[in-house]
C-alpha cells in the first residue's frame, strides 16, 4: 500500500452501496475522507467517488438531495464504480462520453473475480464484479485501460475515472492509488 504524500480531502457519496470500503480504502492511503450526503458537502473536496450500489436508487437519491446538479459542477477528479459508473455516463449525469450496459455480466449469482491486465504494471488486477455494467460504446477521447472478454471496465476520460468492478473489495490499492494521482495533478492544475 503507497500512502499518499500530499494530504487531500476526497468525498465518498454516502447515500447507499459499498461507501465504507472506500473511505477505509482512502484513509489507509492517508487522504482526508469526508461521506458526502449532501449537496453542500461537495465544498472544498479535491476529488469525489461514487461507489457502486443501486444505480436506480442512487440516480433517484441523487435527485431527491440535489446531488445530481452538484456532482455535474463538481471541478475535481471524479472516481465511480459499478453503480457509480452507471450514474455518470452520457445518458444520465454525463461526465464521461461512455454509454453503460447495466448488469452486462449476469445477475446476482453470475458474479465473478477476474484478472486484469493494467498498462504499464507486471501484476495483474484481481477484479471482484457483482452485477457489474461494461462499456457499450466510448467516445473517441476515452481511454479503456482494462478490458474483460473484449467489454471495457476500466476507463478514464480527463478527471473521470470508472471501474465496473468493485476495486474497494481487494487488498489491492493500485487503482485507487491511480485515482489519488489524478486528484493531485488536478488539485495542482487548478493552483
Amino acid at each position: 500500500m503507497t500512502v499518499v504524500n500530499e494530504r487531500v480531502r476526497i468525498g465518498v457519496l454516502a447515500l447507499q452501496g459499498a461507501f465504507r470500503e472506500h473511505v477505509r480504502v482512502l484513509r489507509g492511503l492517508g487522504a482526508d475522507v469526508v461521506e458526502v450526503r449532501l449537496p453542500e458537502e461537495l465544498a472544498g473536496l479535491d476529488g469525489l467517488v461514487i461507489p457502486g450500489g443501486e444505480s436506480t436508487t442512487m440516480t433517484r437519491l441523487a435527485g431527491i438531495y440535489g446531488l445530481d446538479e452538484a456532482i455535474r459542477r463538481f471541478e475535481g477528479a471524479v472516481f465511480r464504480t459499478c453503480a457509480g459508473m452507471i450514474l455518470v455516463d452520457r445518458e444520465r449525469l454525463g461526465l464521461i462520453d461512455l454509454v453503460v450496459r447495466r448488469n452486462a455480466f449476469g445477475r446476482q449469482v453470475a458474479s465473478f473475480e477476474a484478472d486484469l491486465g493494467l498498462a504499464g504494471e507486471d501484476r495483474p488486477f484481481r477484479a471482484v464484479f457483482i452485477r457489474a455494467p461494461w462499456v457499450e460504446e466510448a467516445g473517441p477521447n476515452v481511454e479503456v485501460m482494462a478490458e474483460v472478454d473484449g467489454h471495457p471496465v476500466l476507463a478514464r476520460e480527463g478527471r473521470v475515472l470508472v471501474a465496473s468492478f468493485h476495486p474497494e473489495l481487494t487488498d489491492d490499492t493500485r487503482i485507487h492509488e491511480q485515482f489519488l494521482e489524478m486528484v493531485r495533478e488536478g488539485k495542482s492544475v487548478r493552483a
